[in-house]
């Protein structure tokens, strides 16, 4: 390496992402610390959707990727963007290792990234952090107090107790690393977040691997490509120029990017036009029903990109072999009007995450029957759909006729219950089945079939041509020459979807 090339050579900020189970405090760890590194003017100051912040510890600096879950993180992963250099695991003190933490175990294997262990929630009287390593050491975590080469720290998201330890950590891994890059070369890196604001356009927040990244440079993905006239650091203030590792919040694209595509700077706007890819360009088209086949119709609402991305990576995991999701519609932005008229004319759902619907929105949705499930936690959103499916693949049952009896002879009459005899003239009869009376083709009643007999012993079902005694229970009084009409629930099959 040239004395010149080793000048343009810095070691770069770590980019850390925080991944795990649900309800384990991945996001209350993430709040506590920028709570504990930025000041209460700085932290309000921090855009909404920026999807990554940026903090300084002991004089350095590291950047925190803040995605929905890691389904997020994988999605950006599955286009082979290296996003984070340092995953952090968080695994609750009182629960240990759950199902979704093994999940999220393999997949940071698969990232084949750096993992330090979080044991949150410490404070907690049935906080047990040695069970907690024993059942990580079973899944392939093996921490370092264990005989392993994985750090770890117990921390308290709520009382702030191990924050300083832990960033101590990731500066520490990060030094291992030797993370380094080359200020001489074109920008390039990831898109984090990417979402259309309603008064400035298509805004992305990039996170720059390489290169120094300007206002007025010409950058493009395989989607979009434009001129930054707007570059804003993660808290939302003007900068000129950006360096690696560091979030930034990008005005100028000609349309809203990919979530977990590359960009690069580009040195003139053609050049960055014809970088484009068709396909990365299309819309994803909704799959034709087969016949006979079972669907769930939904139309997806979310804050940004990032998180429809995730949305659509859990649904994709869900068993569909009784049945299949169909996205009709998954875009960023609050429920409108146009979601209620798609889902009215394709009998489709709506399940907005963290966005909203007006009370007009809400008004329609309620007279057009329009069910709207929202939520917050993607986890929770993904139980929802779960039982949405358990309930619209249920088979369905229809009451059809299956049998007729003409009765013979009435045998007893109480109150509101008969034992008829009768000779069963068409299809089957069935125990507990609902029976309709007919006299001269006029229905005067209906009632159940309590019970049934054939030659004096109970029996579940007579069929055609034999004489049987029935146990009624109805509204009205079974006479001689009358007619039963015997109905039962009968399970649609090759119900088509809906």
């Amino acid at each position: 390496m040239s004395a010149a090339e080793s000048n343009n050579l810095i070691t770069r900020p770590p980019v850390v992402v925080v991944l795990g189970h649900v309800d384990h405090g991945k996001s209350s760890l993430l709040c506590a610390i920028k709570d504990f590194k930025i000041t209460e003017r700085e932290s309000g100051g921090i855009t909404q959707h920026i999807g990554a912040y940026e903090i300084e510890h002991e004089g350095k600096k590291i950047t925190f990727i803040d995605t929905p879950g890691h389904e997020a993180f994988s999605a950006m992963r599955s286009r082979g963007a290296k996003v984070a250099d340092i995953a952090i695991l968080v695994v609750a003190a009182e629960e240990g290792v759950k199902p979704q933490t093994k999940e999220v175990i393999s997949h940071i294997k698969n990232y084949s990234i750096p993992v330090i262990v979080a044991i949150n929630k410490i404070d907690k009287p049935e906080a047990d952090p040695p069970r907690v390593k024993r059942e990580l050491a079973q899944n392939g975590i093996l921490v370092e107090s264990e005989g392993g080469d994985v750090p770890c720290v117990e921390v308290s998201a709520k009382t702030k107790q191990g924050i300083n330890d832990l960033l101590d950590l990731i500066l520490l891994v990060a030094e291992m690393e030797e993370l380094k890059a080359d200020l001489s070369q074109p920008p390039s890196g990831v898109i984090i977040e990417a979402y259309l604001d309603s008064k400035r356009g298509p805004t992305a927040t990039l996170l720059l691997k390489e290169g120094v990244l300007k206002k007025g440079d010409i950058i493009g993905t395989n989607s979009t490509f434009g001129k930054i006239r707007i570059l804003e650091d993660f808290q939302g203030n003007p900068i000129e120029k950006a360096l690696p590792s560091m979030p930034a919040i990008v005005l100028g694209f000609q349309k809203v990017p990919i979530i977990g595509e590359t960009f690069k700077a580009f040195p003139d706007i053609e050049s960055a036009q014809a970088n484009i890819k068709p396909e990365a360009q299309k819309r994803k088209e909704v799959s034709p029903l087969q016949p006979g086949e079972k669907a769930l119709n939904l139309i997806l609402k979310a804050d940004v990109l990032g998180s429809l991305e995730a949305i659509e990576e859990v649904l994709r995991s869900l068993p569909q072999d009784k049945g299949k999701i169909r996205i009709l519609k998954s875009e960023v932005g609050e429920i409108n009007q146009g979601d209620i008229k798609l889902a009215v004319s394709s009998k489709a759902k709506i399940i907005g995450f963290r966005t909203k619907a007006t009370p007009q929105v809400l008004k329609l949705a309620q007279f057009q029957k329009v069910k709207i499930l929202t939520f917050d936690v993607i986890y929770e959103l993904a139980e929802a759909v779960r039982k949405l499916m358990e309930k619209e693949f249920k088979p369905k049952e229809e009451l059809k006729e299956i049998g007729k009896i003409e009765v013979l002879a009435i045998f007893r009459t109480e109150k509101n219950r008969q034992i008829v005899g009768g000779k069963v003239v068409e299809g089957e009869v069935i125990r507990g089945a609902r029976i309709e009376v007919f006299e001269n083709e006029e229905k005067k009643g209906e009632g159940k079939l309590l019970s049934l007999q054939q030659n004096k012993k109970d029996v579940q079902k007579v069929e055609a041509g034999k004489e049987c005694g029935i146990l009624y229970q109805g509204n009205t009084k079974i006479k001689e020459g009358d007619t039963l009409i015997i109905k039962a629930y009968v399970t649609e099959t090759n119900t088509p979807g809906k």
